[in-house]
């Protein structure tokens, strides 16, 4: 993910000003990155240091109406420029007690030095992602990978800003989180399971109602960063629906009254014998996330084998109330 737009200048970072930066492209721009040059001084000194600087915070960005008086600095040597007062606001903890230590005239021209410059551990990737989230903005656009956004909210929680009171479903990173939990599921749940946002536990754990939770199917990190109330909740989840299902399928078919042709108690007992295997093959092989489909195919032979159509309607419509239980037993914790 490309957050940032190159500068080649020949200023440090907390000398620019404004008017010294090249105007960003216009917000539709599709391309996260861009190349800018200032050619040479006034005095004409030739360009000889190259600033990567954040393609959304930069020095003449209107997110708000007074200009950013702060600057970070990323572990890839990204610069940020932000608000003082915002980042101050949502942060706990002065922004991990790195704040105090920056007085607002970050801009200070006659300053000329790195001095008041917040250089943080985190990559821009991921500080890109805890400035928008702190910002209220979507990062949408820069279509971060999940690693990268696991980042930036382990980094949110780190500088004071909990993930759990942010992160809501009317957020843009709420909405982000989701969309990689299909390809991602384990990845997604753990990160709300470690940040305790059950908003996003709850919807992500239908993808993981078939995941492997056995001895070895996780690793110890991954148990210990899940924690053992989310993990306790998942193996329910599937647990709770394979007795569900078990207990759909205990029912055999109703015995319909004796005709001509299906008279004997034999022919209901064959019924019910039948019902009882097949159902035992279905609960032995199924997993939680068992389809409706795979349901009624397991039980379609049997129907086939009762020459009497009564006997055939009698599993037909037993498929018909399992097959329906089944479709409202819940898939989420």
């Amino acid at each position: 993910m490309d957050v940032a737009r190159l500068l080649q200048i020949n200023t440090t970072p907390s000398q620019l000003i404004p008017d010294q930066v090249p105007t960003p492209p216009p917000s539709g721009s599709s391309s996260p990155t861009i190349t800018a040059c200032v050619s040479e001084s006034e005095e004409g000194v030739p360009c000889d240091v190259s600033v990567s600087i954040s393609r959304t915070f930069h020095p003449k960005s209107k997110l708000l109406p007074p200009q950013p008086d702060t600057i970070l600095r990323s572990s890839d040597n990204v610069f940020f420029y932000v608000h003082r007062a915002v980042i101050r606001e949502k942060s706990a903890n002065d922004w991990y007690g790195r704040l105090p230590l920056l007085p607002a005239n970050t801009y200070s021209i006659g300053d000329g030095g790195m001095g008041k410059v917040i250089s943080l551990p985190e990559s821009a990737a991921a500080l890109n992602i805890v400035l928008h989230a702190v910002y209220g903005y979507s990062c949408a656009h820069y279509s971060p990978s999940l690693e990268d956004i696991i980042a930036g909210v382990d980094a949110m929680a780190r500088y004071g800003v909990p993930p759990k009171d942010h992160i809501l479903p009317c957020t843009p990173l709420h909405d982000l989180i989701l969309n990689h939990a299909p390809l991602s599921p384990l990845a997604a749940y753990t990160l709300a399971a470690f940040h305790d946002i059950d908003s996003l536990a709850v919807p992500i754990s239908t993808h993981l109602v078939s995941y492997p939770l056995g001895p070895g199917s996780l690793t110890d990190a991954t148990i210990h960063r899940m924690g053992p109330v989310y993990l306790k909740r998942l193996l329910c989840l599937q647990l709770d629906r394979l007795d569900k299902l078990r207990s759909l399928l205990e029912s055999p078919p109703l015995p319909h009254p004796p005709t001509e042709s299906c008279y004997s108690a034999v022919e209901r007992t064959k019924l019910t014998r039948a019902w009882t295997m097949a159902a035992s093959h279905v609960a032995w092989d199924a997993s939680a996330d068992i389809s409706s489909s795979a349901i009624e195919a397991a039980f379609l032979p049997l129907a086939e084998q009762f020459t009497c159509p009564l006997c055939a309607e009698s599993v037909a419509t037993c498929v018909r109330h399992v097959v329906d239980g089944w479709s409202a037993v819940k898939r989420s914790i």
